[in-house]
């Protein structure tokens, strides 16, 4: 099980791969400081705000439910 920020982690982690992006053009496209986001994928931020999370998901061109729809954020799978 997988708390929400480790989640979140890999979630980004996996769609950087996914559509070959770097955590760069990410923060470029979504708004998000590039520190910001290499807190969040070093899961040194303890509690991840929606609206960072939405401007995540706008940087993958997704909606957050879009971004939000993989197995690592089903309730049975976290940690809360």
């Amino acid at each position: 099980m997988n708390n929400v920020n480790h989640a979140l982690a890999l979630r980004i982690k996996e769609l950087l791969k996914e559509k070959n992006m770097t955590r760069y053009r990410l923060a470029i496209n979504s708004g998000v400081t590039h520190s910001t986001l290499k807190n969040i994928m070093h899961e040194t931020v303890k509690d991840n705000l929606l609206s960072t999370t939405i401007l995540i998901a706008s940087g993958f061109d997704m909606t957050v439910s879009d971004f939000l729809d993989s197995p690592l954020f089903y309730e049975e799978n976290l940690k809360i």
